[in-house]
């Protein structure tokens, strides 16, 4: 997903892009305040949740290669779940625009609106931009319920895999009718 705007929507609510350091950073109007907002929330909600975890002995020496391994494909599931799949259009609606069909069940959406609508919706249908804030939340349930978090990312995964062979088979059987 490019990281330019689509519309013209994407303004400087904030007038921040016409201020130095931030001025001639770009020829189109970015909400560069909003990312700022965005980018602190993670930052604090992190912390906040992780000190909490340090505070009562809940951080682990290292995650483990299997929990790496699977929370990462959660993740990617997941992130592309809130980000493509038509079912969750409803959570993305109020901040984005519905533009067509995308790849296997997904939809393709742009960002509306203004100011803070516009830097959300920029990060709802950026499945590499949600994967972060997905990641930190698997975590920090790893960090305070492990043993849930483990059995909902088992299901991302388990359907990440799903997916995935969904999708071989489709290319397997377009193969096959080529042939024919």
């Amino acid at each position: 997903m490019s990281a330019a705007p689509r519309t013209a929507e994407a303004t400087d609510t904030t007038g921040l892009q016409r201020q130095a350091p931030f001025e001639g950073y770009s020829h189109q109007p970015r909400p560069l305040g909003e990312y700022g907002v965005l980018v602190a929330t993670f930052a604090t909600a992190f912390s906040v949740i992780t000190a909490a975890a340090r505070r009562r002995g809940r951080l682990p020496q290292e995650i483990g290669a299997r929990d790496i391994v699977l929370l990462g494909v959660a993740t990617h599931k997941l992130s592309r779940l809130l980000a493509k799949d038509k079912v969750t259009s409803v959570v993305r609606a109020p901040f984005t625009r519905h533009q067509g069909s995308g790849a296997a069940a997904e939809v393709e959406e742009e960002p509306r609106g203004r100011g803070p609508r516009y830097a959300i919706g920029e990060l709802l249908v950026c499945p590499f931009c949600l994967a972060q804030w997905v990641a930190a939340a698997f975590v920090q349930g790893l960090l305070f319920a492990p043993r849930v978090t483990r059995v909902v990312a088992g299901m991302f995964s388990i359907v990440a895999v799903s997916d995935f062979l969904q999708v071989a088979y489709k290319a397997a059987e377009n193969r096959m009718s080529a042939d024919e």
